[in-house]
């Protein structure tokens, strides 16, 4: 389930154009490119797995490959890829920003799972959000249904004749999404990609350093792509949509995210009753989301132990971040939510246990903090410590 086989050929005269960085002077990006005729007398059959995508045989007469120092003509047209997860789709917010500082002109699309579309249609400088359903196809990769959904997503995705397309995720089946995409593609070198066989699909890569934040990777893969300064203010570009719950009572509020996708990252359930009461007791009602039946049920038991404290009903996307954008504080695991909950430049504190925050934690523009790390969970001690600290803001 979910292999297929992507076969295709590059002419004798391929190109390959590997593009380096390092900051230089002013914030720019410095690049060398080098043109290389490996492939010469040979071409090279390349046979991924995918998933779930079957990509037809596809021969190219000619190797466009886009040259690196060409300038862009304005009106631009650039697609963004990247599809999952929910805090890597929030990471990339700052993409869209700086691309339309730079380029107030442009028209900036993004294709993204359809799970998290809501993301980036926050975004004022997205133009038009294409979602696409890996997950969903790889559950049914069988079905008539699935393929006709499969091929209408295709021709979607190639008529949008773009100046640019940015991969930022470097996995193999975003790739192939950059690959149907009309225009030249950008994306990770194969060495500092997620999955080293997706630079097969970009016309232009770059080698992005590995240790730096996934923010910042983002931008700077971005920067070098388009050749701008990488020292652009961060600016996540979305806003809270207005709220309107009528299930939620006025009042000051601090949201709890306590569910996430591993239970190693989890915080104990006793932590949790002992951070709530204490915000009750500073005047601030505990909501707590949740999604599946599983995490409401330890919502549940813990909004049951501590008085005034609520557990909201399922929400979608948008608004959670309502809710959560409208919060005077925000408390949460390693998860999704809780990045989004900085990008909407509410303060926050994130909890981490079984995750290292120096690539992927909360990274914001106001007030954010990582406790914890790998093997040592925050104590009671320091959380409240620390939304003491918020709360005397």
């Amino acid at each position: 389930m979910g292999l297929s086989v992507l076969c295709f050929l590059k002419p004798l005269s391929s190109v390959l154009w590997l593009g380096r960085f390092a900051p230089g002077q002013g914030g720019k990006i410095e690049r060398r490119v080098y043109l290389s005729s490996v492939f010469s007398n040979f071409c090279p059959l390349i046979c991924p797995l995918i998933c779930p995508l079957i990509c037809p045989l596809k021969l190219f007469s000619a190797y466009n490959a886009f040259p690196v120092n060409a300038p862009f003509h304005p009106p631009m047209r650039i697609l963004l890829v990247k599809t999952s997860s929910l805090g890597d789709v929030i990471h990339n917010l700052p993409v869209a920003s700086d691309l339309k500082r730079q380029f107030p002109d442009a028209v900036i699309d993004w294709c993204v799972e359809d799970t998290f579309a809501d993301i980036p249609r926050l975004h004022s400088a997205v133009a038009r959000v294409i979602p696409v359903s890996i997950r969903g196809w790889r559950k049914a990769l069988f079905r008539g249904a699935t393929w006709r959904e499969i091929g209408a997503f295709r021709q979607e995705i190639a008529g949008g004749n773009y100046t640019a397309v940015l991969d930022t995720q470097g996995l193999i089946k975003s790739g192939v999404i950059a690959f149907f995409a009309k225009g030249p593609c950008h994306g990770y070198a194969a060495e500092v990609a997620r999955e080293p066989l997706a630079s097969w699909f970009y016309d232009k890569t770059f080698v992005i350093p590995p240790n730096a934040h996934a923010v910042e990777r983002n931008r700077w893969l971005s920067a070098a792509a388009f050749d701008y300064p990488v020292n652009l203010p961060l600016d996540y570009g979305i806003m809270a949509p207005d709220p309107g719950f009528p299930w939620l009572p006025e009042g000051r509020r601090a949201v709890l995210i306590t569910a996430t996708s591993r239970d190693d990252k989890l915080w104990s359930e006793d932590h949790w009753i002992a951070a709530a009461r204490y915000l009750v007791e500073r005047g601030r009602r505990p909501v707590l989301p949740s999604g599946n039946a599983v995490e409401r049920q330890r919502a549940g038991r813990i909004a049951a132990a501590v008085a005034g404290s609520l557990v909201a009903p399922p929400l979608s996307l948008r608004e959670l971040a309502a809710l959560i954008g409208h919060a005077e504080l925000a408390v949460g695991v390693d998860t999704g939510l809780i990045h989004l909950a900085a990008a909407l430049g509410v303060p926050t504190i994130a909890l981490y246990v079984a995750s290292d925050p120096a690539l992927t934690g909360v990274y914001g523009t106001r007030d954010f903090r990582n406790l914890g790390g790998p093997g040592h969970a925050p104590t009671v001690g320091e959380v409240i410590a620390a939304i003491d600290q918020e709360l005397r803001r």
